[in-house]
């Protein structure tokens, strides 16, 4: 192995090396793996991976370091194990679904693939595909910046790994907070691109709901455009990609302008509208402080703010959010039929399975929760009432994006989630995934004085993903506030 560091590396550093001899993806890939070894499993034990690629290596060595052929030639990638690569299991982090081998890729790893991206490991996540980062099958995750911390969730896993430099890069799916929130708590960029972006096929809980997307969890906004660009496509099996259609641009990485919120005009959301978020705490009051700096920031950096912006009926609206009640049921028969050899029929079938008791309580509440069709309607009327409002405050106040705590509490403690009162989701805005059709990117935003990340959120209108990301480039430039975390140090 070269003395190549690989700590908080980037993709361009990374083929940089590969062009210069120092370094070849099966240097990389072995580094990766050596940091899985110490401390996944070992060390501070933060069980973040579910599944290694057992071939990674010899991917590694049938790529070779040069020529570089594709724009993620030799880049380690960690993947929400939610999504199919094939060879490995997609467990959803459960017992019931441990030994679940798909038989092809899902769309987006079939376009990593083609861009030369080796797919590492495969990551925890919240239990059947949603709260915090538990599971039957893993456990819990524990949160680099402090393991007796959660990572948050859904995609908890991606959001640790990436963080503790298990890859070069990272693959999460929000559906309602998945992205946003771990990468919030463990100081990375992540992002939910506006859905019909990114194809959820392969990915459990795809079409035909709306809400789900993937997206990239990176350690800087510029790997997060590079990411992105080998993501996105026109995929037939999931129709909700037909809407992104002439809404991609030639590469996100245009967008990667440091002096990008000179004249920016950004609206401050400062109204409290996490879920179950307590803003008479200290913890609330933490992320205040952290925030009003980053207001400052956002201003020195060239940025006109518009502090506060309200929009009318945010929280009343916010409270009628409803699932289809169908959408989850068909859902799962189009994901599992893709293979021959299935787990169950549907979900009614996984839910009568003796290992269901074993699923965490979070996860089977929401698989076992009544869903109403008429709550379901009134939920479709206020998302409509509320993407109006949103488009006419930005409009008023001719802003180009909304600006807001990514999360409003410091990370959940494990203790929490894993028995009553069961904490999961503390303080997380989830308008973005409310109003779904909107772009939204997350960046970190520096440390509270318990010395916890937190981040700051653009939120902008739909498919206005690339000047969110131009935002988040020119705040990260300005601030760098990412550090990585001390419990993962060098080898």
């Amino acid at each position: 192995m070269s003395n190549f560091d690989v700590v908080d590396t980037t993709i361009d550093a990374v083929h940089k090396a590969y062009a210069a001899g120092q370094l070849t993806p099966r240097d990389l890939v072995q580094a990766y793996i050596d940091r899985i070894e110490a401390y996944d499993k070992k060390g501070p034990a933060l069980n973040c991976i579910i599944t290694v690629n057992p071939n990674a290596l010899e991917e590694a060595d049938r790529l070779g370091a040069s020529p570089v052929t594709g724009p993620l030639h030799g880049i380690p990638i960690v993947f929400k194990d939610q999504g199919d690569a094939k060879g490995m299991p997609t467990t959803l982090g459960s017992v019931l679904f441990k030994d679940y081998y798909p038989d092809r890729d899902c769309f987006v790893v079939e376009q990593l693939k083609k861009a030369g991206a080796i797919i590492l490991a495969k990551a925890t996540l919240g239990e059947l595909g949603g709260g915090d980062t538990h599971g039957s099958l893993f456990g819990s995750s524990r949160n680099p910046y402090d393991v007796e911390r959660t990572v948050g969730g859904s995609s908890g896993g991606s959001g640790g790994a990436v963080s503790a430099n298990f890859a070069t890069v990272a693959v999460g799916q929000e559906g309602y907070a998945s992205i946003r929130r771990p990468s919030t708590w463990n100081c990375v960029a992540g992002m939910r691109p506006t859905p019909g972006l990114v194809s959820r096929g392969g990915v459990y809980d795809g079409w035909p709901d709306m809400t789900g997307s993937l997206g990239p969890m990176c350690r800087t906004v510029g790997d997060m455009a590079r990411l992105l660009d080998s993501m996105v496509g026109y995929d037939p099996e999931d129709p909700v990609t037909a809407r992104g259609v002439g809404h991609v641009p030639p590469s996100y990485t245009d967008f990667l302008d440091a002096g990008g919120l000179k004249g920016a005009r950004l609206g401050i959301l400062r109204e409290p509208m996490g879920f179950m978020a307590e803003p008479d705490t200290d913890d609330f009051r933490q992320i205040t402080e952290v925030f009003d700096k980053a207001v400052a920031d956002l201003q020195a950096a060239g940025a006109e703010v518009v502090d506060p912006v309200e929009i009318p009926q945010l929280n009343e609206l916010l409270a009628k959010r409803s699932w289809n009640p169908t959408n989850g049921d068909e859902a799962f028969k189009l994901y599992y039929g893709r293979s021959a050899k299935r787990p169950f029929e549907s979900r009614q079938e996984a839910i009568a399975s003796p290992d269901f008791a074993k699923v965490h309580y979070n996860a089977q509440n929401r698989w076992k929760a009544p869903l109403d069709a008429d709550k379901h309607y009134q939920y479709l009327l206020a998302r409509e009432k509320l993407m109006g409002n949103l488009l006419k405050v930005m409009a008023d106040h001719r802003l180009d994006a909304i600006v807001h705590k990514s999360v409003e509490h410091q990370p959940t403690l494990i203790t929490e989630g894993i028995k009553p009162p069961w904490v999961n989701m503390r303080g997380v805005p989830h308008i973005n995934t409310f109003l779904i059709f909107v772009s939204s990117v997350v960046v970190p935003g520096g440390f509270t004085r318990d010395d916890l990340p937190a981040g700051i959120t653009f939120l902008g209108r739909p498919y206005d993903d690339g000047r969110m990301i131009k935002f988040a480039y020119a705040y990260e430039q300005a601030t760098n506030h990412r550090r990585p975390p001390a419990t993962t140090p060098a080898l």
